[in-house]
């Protein structure tokens, strides 16, 4: 049955950036869908999405950390294999962005995008490879790229992150082939403009009004709802042949 397909019980999982936005709503979707979850990110707030998935019935452990901190990340992964014996599923959602245009930009701010986004997903996804290949477990490793990844942002100046993003695009089709062998699937998503930064709903007078809906064929921002459908996907087992892609949910900003 389909359902049993997309069901995620008895396995665990590992969400970065999941204070808020994305990764929260992708963490609590994981949980509804069966899955223990392990919620990571530099932010305190994190233990209120730990506690909202104990409220749907699923255990949680919360974690402030650095994503960037390789001791941070193992130590990540040992605490569910203390508490839960294995590793099955890793969201690396975590990041952050600047808006600098290039000629101005300091070397130190442009390092600091690529590390996050970049470098930091690395850190998580081969943590959680490592754990996955010597506990012999056939995981599920998604990361969160952007639209970003395939344009360049306008009018905002954005070289850095679009640089980044581009990365983790590669970074998953690379180790979706190094890990076949373990069966170990890595897929990325590419967000366009999804609605993070404010938990205030827009006015239905304010709804399409900025460029950014207007240059979206939907004509609205995304919500982070609206990717809770395709992680639990990627992470369960009705994706078993699906490794090395990249799904991009913009409402269309990129088919132009």
């Amino acid at each position: 049955m389909i359902f049993d397909k997309m069901s995620l019980a008895s396995k665990t999982a590992v969400v970065t950036g999941a204070a808020h936005g994305i990764g929260k709503a992708c963490a609590l979707a994981l949980a509804q869908a069966g899955a223990d979850v392990m919620v990571v990110d530099i932010n305190e707030k994190v233990d209120d999405t730990a506690e909202e998935i104990r409220q749907i019935g699923r255990k949680a452990i919360s974690m402030t950390g650095d994503i960037t901190d390789e001791k941070q990340m193992t130590e990540c992964m040992n605490r569910v294999l203390r508490e839960w014996d294995k590793v099955d599923i890793c969201f690396c959602n975590a990041g952050t962005f600047q808006d600098i245009p290039a000629e101005d930009m300091p070397l130190e701010e442009f390092e600091r995008v690529i590390r996050v986004n970049l470098t930091g997903a690395f850190i998580t996804a081969r943590a959680a490879g490592k754990t996955m290949i010597e506990r012999g477990v056939p995981g599920s490793i998604v990361l969160t790229a952007s639209m970003s990844g395939h344009i360049a942002n306008i009018p905002q100046c954005q070289c850095a992150y679009n640089a980044s993003k581009a990365g983790v695009i590669m970074l998953g089709k690379s180790l979706a082939v190094e890990w076949a062998r373990h069966g170990i699937r890595v897929n990325t998503i590419s967000p366009g403009y999804i609605r993070t930064w404010s938990d205030e709903p827009l006015k239905p007078e304010e709804v399409g009004t900025s460029n950014f809906e207007q240059w979206t064929p939907l004509r609205r921002f995304g919500q982070a709802e609206e990717l809770q459908g395709l992680v639990v996907y990627l992470a369960g087992d009705a994706s078993g042949f699906v490794t090395g892609s990249d799904y991009v949910i913009d409402g269309g900003y990129t088919a132009f």
